[in-house]
């Protein structure tokens, strides 16, 4: 990837930076990219490259283009000569693609592990990159990508902290150190989510009981009443709209969530259900209408009836239970 722009921090590449690579090119790592103005060339790698639905592979090569990155085939060809390493999957695959990385990493290279999960397994996935010779940066994106893109605050943790800042900074990424230890990061997004992504199944539960019963009106202004800066109606079709888009992915970062609170000692009961409802609503796939984020009446009805179908549906279908078992 080349821009041409006259961006402030665009140089010609320095002598000891070859390439950047982005293993996981959803929304994060687009985003991400397509706010860099840098001459150094930028590679991806996604599995969906690799997924036996042909209409799953031709998206993933369009955001390749529309990325104006190089997209491989595979992941050693994705890392080759990449001193940066960027990795954005999923929590459950976080470390998966640090396994899948280490061999074809250079000696020396930034692994800088950006997905959302607990500090026991940014460590896990730390050993393995270390075992291979390159340097693990524990990341935490600590906000929605959209619509910052590139400048969505990022922390960074571990041994390697600074010389990530400069890579970062090169970028023109806005990161700060979170501490010198893997996982000081982690600890901070991982704990805050408990209360941000619970917040969200709070609300979902409440919004969605009254509006079956027929009194979320006047629930919503007795909640007004007692927390009158909060927006009730705004806040609560904000955050109804972003698990319905994002639930599946934000169950599996709850999970990590709760193997955080788990590996303290505590209980992680509110993380755990939290991560119910998250996944719940998130398996419903409610297709993005206009408006899904202005009326939260209107979308808390389309979760309703999803909701009821699923009830619905025949015995050997898949189907939303009342309970699901934690792993």
């Amino acid at each position: 990837m080349t821009h041409t722009s006259s961006h402030p921090l665009t140089r010609e590449p320095d002598q000891h930076v070859r390439k950047i690579a982005v293993i996981g090119f959803g929304e994060a790592g687009q985003a991400f990219v397509d706010g860099w103005d840098t001459p150094i060339p930028v590679r991806a790698y996604d599995i969906k490259t690799d997924n036996p639905d042909p209409a799953v592979r031709a998206g993933k090569r369009a955001d390749y283009e529309s990325s104006a990155v190089e997209g491989c085939g595979e992941i050693a060809a994705a890392l080759a000569e990449s001193d940066r390493v960027f990795s954005l999957v999923t929590p459950a695959n976080a470390e998966h693609a640090a396994t899948a990385a280490a061999p074809h990493l250079q000696p020396g290279a930034l692994y800088l592990d950006c997905n959302s999960t607990a500090p026991s397994t940014k460590r896990r996935a730390a050993a393995i990159i270390g075992n291979a010779g390159a340097h693990f940066i524990d990341v935490a994106i600590m906000a929605p990508v959209r619509p910052r893109g590139h400048r969505t605050p990022l922390l960074v943790a571990g041994p390697h902290a600074a010389a990530a800042l400069t890579a970062l900074t090169d970028l023109d990424m806005d990161a700060t150190l979170a501490g010198p230890g893997i996982g000081d990061a982690a600890a901070i997004k991982m704990i805050r989510s408990v209360m941000m992504k619970g917040l969200e199944a709070l609300i979902l539960e409440c919004v969605l009981a009254a509006r079956k019963s027929g009194v979320d009106a006047a629930v919503l202004d007795s909640l007004a009443d007692t927390y009158p800066e909060f927006d009730w109606p705004a806040r609560a079709a904000y955050m109804l709209e972003r698990v319905a888009v994002h639930g599946t992915r934000r169950a599996g970062e709850m999970r990590e969530v709760a193997r955080t609170v788990d590996d303290l000692g505590l209980d992680s009961v509110m993380s755990a259900a939290t991560e119910v409802w998250q996944r719940r609503i998130g398996d419903l796939a409610l297709a993005s209408e206009p408006g899904d984020g202005d009326d939260y009446a209107a979308l808390a009805d389309r979760m309703l009836a999803a909701l009821d179908d699923h009830q619905d549906a025949p015995a050997d279908s898949p189907r939303i239970t009342k309970t699901e078992e934690r792993v």
